[in-house]
């Protein structure tokens, strides 16, 4: 005689945990509650006092922005869904952030690629050998801390210089030996915050061979490099040794793209194909040969340099890149005044034009001969 079923214990910390895990980002039906007027009357005085006290505070300005657009949400149409969203993603950054900061001074490069790639694979072991080769330049080491190319990342770094992002799954997804219980391990619900941590906290990004994933953060990077919404990195893509993973990405990039005229010619600067890991440990570390960093004022784009290009040299780069320039002088300067809040960087030379903001592949062309300059 069969027996019934046990009921699942759905209260279970268990339970629990794959429900907030497998949580969506998602519109919900609940019914908006919005305070009363004389609710949010009646808090006004003390919103008034607490912004007050914090307009004394380092950055108290921003905080207090956040605090106002945080009570806004209690007239708003929002529903409890909405504001676990916005809880949740706050406090995510907020965590993230705290980890990142004692290490701003450190370039830090992200490895995508499949978390199914077996140990025994080459595409493993040259995951490996990269964030070897890149930790002992004194480069750190993000991935996304579970098995596969983010192990071998791991694996490979050691956890000294390796962060970890790692994303909750409604199935199980364990954290690789390398990273678990490091204080660099970061746990994030949502995947868009994840992502934002990824690029944000970079200063290179490497792709090996992988499934949607690493298809979705190669494109968005590539995106973000193309449209100006992030600094101009280093983007390298590793095949295996013969291999034609990347080589039929790049000639569907071609045939698809570049060829019905959805992307200019010159994006294609905005990465590297390689099956080599020491052509890309070299593609990553000569993107800072000479460049350091940007910095944008208004109509002026602010190239940090470590070596000071000569007058012949600035006329040279003055007349190829003319086209992104849109008027004025390509002029040699010490830091501005609204670099006044990154000290730090004064000894830097500066190449200051104004670029026309749209042509971030011919923007990286321009970054090349910098760094190849004498």
């Amino acid at each position: 005689m069969s027996s019934k079923p046990r009921p699942r214990n759905t209260n279970s910390p268990r339970a629990r945990q794959i429900a907030e895990n497998f949580e969506q980002a998602q519109e919900t039906m609940d019914k908006a509650q919005r305070a009363g007027l004389s609710e949010l009357s009646d808090l006004q005085p003390l919103v008034n006092q607490l912004i007050d006290s914090l307009s004394q505070m380092p950055n108290g300005d921003l905080i207090a922005d956040m605090v106002g657009s945080s009570l806004k949400l209690l007239r708003d149409h929002t529903n409890r869904g909405d504001l676990k969203l916005l809880s949740k993603s706050l406090k995510e950054l907020r965590y993230a952030l705290k980890i990142f900061a004692p290490y701003r001074e450190v370039r830090k490069v992200s490895i995508f690629g499949s978390a199914r790639t077996l140990e025994s694979h080459v595409d493993y072991r040259q995951a490996a050998e990269y964030a070897r080769q890149m930790a002992q330049l004194g480069w750190m080491v993000i991935t996304g801390a579970g098995g596969g190319i983010m192990a071998a990342g791991h694996a490979g770094a050691k956890a000294k210089p390796s962060f970890g992002l790692a994303i909750r799954l409604p199935f199980e997804q364990k954290t690789n030996p390398y990273i678990a219980n490091d204080p660099k391990l970061i746990n994030f619900k949502y995947f868009f915050t994840r992502k934002l941590m990824f690029v944000r906290s970079s200063h290179a990004i490497t792709l090996f061979p992988g499934g949607f994933g690493t298809m979705d953060e190669g494109f968005e990077v590539l995106t973000l490099i193309q449209t100006g919404k992030c600094p101009p990195m280093p983007v390298v893509m590793i095949d295996s040794p013969g291999g034609t993973y990347w080589k039929q990405w790049q000639e569907y990039v071609k045939t698809q793209l570049l060829d019905r005229r959805l992307i200019e010619k010159e994006d294609q600067n905005l990465y590297k194909i390689t099956d080599s890991v020491e052509e890309a440990v070299r593609e990553t570390r000569h993107f800072y040969n000479n460049f350091h960093s940007v910095r944008y004022h208004r109509e002026n784009l602010i190239i940090r340099l470590h070596r000071r290009p000569s007058a012949t040299q600035v006329g040279l780069l003055s007349e190829r890149y003319a086209s992104i320039n849109l008027g004025g002088n390509w002029r040699i300067s010490g830091p501005l005044k609204i670099e006044a809040d990154e000290p730090a960087l004064d000894h830097l030379h500066r190449l200051v034009f104004a670029f026309n903001k749209r042509d971030h592949g011919r923007l990286r062309m321009l970054i090349n001969d910098l760094n190849d300059l004498d």
